[in-house]
């Protein structure tokens, strides 16, 4: 029997026919029967191992190694921002990798902060079904993901400093068999410092397979004036080639919003953050404080946090696809063609095996102006 209907609401009262298991610093195996057993000087089973202690520089740890078939249904991770007052991009120098079944190569790769909506190694607030980060930097992921053989999820720290204490629990159900055409998750990370001219950025490419595509997150930070948000985004699938099967019309109208998110205020023009359950805009900086604290400027481009989900409105593929976003903008003399900084991270699921990813940029490559 299988049950993928997680914690809807109407399949609450039927029965699970599931085992729960979990895994921590304090049952790193999630065995049955071996939760907190380490001992702390409030004695046995008190505390004795919460977290995972000084992770060193270019260390790799496994946070789980789970035996299928299985579906994860929840990620909780902390991690402070910072180790020392002259760093504070720990968020993007962590990297997230999983692996499902016997593959050697990751289904998921990308910088911790990143994953969780959280671009520029910068925490915010995040209130969806999916991605939900609480203060302070209370990552969690409800991203159902299945796997009929095994489950490998890694963390590398790519920061300079080692990593004091990691907190995390991922939570899953084993299950006595799942269907044959499960779709695997993936999600995937990408930087384009500078984008080319009508040349249109591209979120993701090189999918091979059937499946069908559920998110975007994008770190936009601008780096020309005037308003920035009229490239469309486009879906190009099964076989498209010149031009796609799903186009949209604007950059704030794909993540939901309307007239540039503004309002006015006092006679300026005010954009609003929002955070809703399928898309949201909860960050937004035109100066970064911490730089500013330590050295004294502000001297930061301004920098933007979006996320759409594709959960009631999944974009499906039989046989390939193709994600990619304009960079225009409009100013006093119409419609321009911009060059900006954008990151963003594609989620999606599809049948295994999947084409190699693209290699992840270095960390000073990763780091925000």
């Amino acid at each position: 029997m299988y049950d993928l209907t997680g914690g809807a609401l109407g399949s609450l009262p039927l029965a699970k026919h599931v085992k729960s298991r979990s895994i921590n610093a304090e049952n790193p195996r999630g065995e049955k029967g071996k939760g907190g057993m380490t001992a702390s000087p409030l004695g046995p089973s008190r505390k004795g191992n919460p977290c995972l202690h000084d992770i060193a520089s270019g260390q790799t740890v496994t946070l789980a190694e789970i035996e299928g078939p299985g579906v994860i249904n929840h990620i909780w991770i902390t991690v402070t921002n910072k180790t020392t007052e002259a760093d504070c991009f720990v968020l993007r120098d962590l990297v997230l990798r999983m692996y499902w079944d016997e593959e050697e190569k990751p289904s998921v790769e990308c910088p911790l902060g990143d994953f969780f909506c959280c671009g520029f190694g910068r925490e915010c607030d995040v209130n969806s079904l999916p991605i939900v980060v609480v203060p302070s930097r209370g990552l969690n992921s409800y991203f159902q993901m299945p796997f009929q053989k095994k489950a490998r999820i890694t963390l590398e720290n790519q920061h300079t400093n080692a990593i004091p204490a990691f907190f995390y629990q991922i939570d899953y159900a084993l299950h006595e068999e799942l269907p044959e055409d499960i779709a695997y998750f993936h999600a995937q990370w990408r930087r384009q410092k500078i984008t080319e001219l009508q040349n249109d950025y591209v979120i993701l490419d090189s999918v091979k397979g059937k499946g069908h595509y559920v998110g975007t997150y994008l770190a936009l930070t601008t780096l020309e004036r005037y308003w920035w948000g009229e490239g469309e985004i486009k879906f190009y699938m099964d076989g498209d080639d010149e031009y796609p099967t799903i186009c949209g019309t604007g950059t704030e109208d794909y993540f939901g919003g309307s007239w540039s998110f503004a309002k006015q205020i006092d006679g300026k023009t005010v954009e609003q953050n929002y955070s809703t359950p399928y898309l949201g805009y909860p960050y937004y900086s035109s100066h970064d404080e911490e730089i500013h604290n330590l050295y004294h400027n502000d001297d930061c481009m301004p920098m933007r946090g979006f996320y759409r989900w594709h959960i009631q409105d999944p974009i499906c593929f039989e046989e390939d696809l193709k994600v990619t976003i304009q960079q225009i903008g409009v100013g006093y003399r119409g419609l321009f063609e911009r060059q900006d900084d954008v990151a963003s991270v594609a989620y999606w699921y599809q049948s295994e095996p999947h084409h190699t990813f693209l290699p992840l940029q270095k960390k000073e490559d990763r780091w925000p102006r």
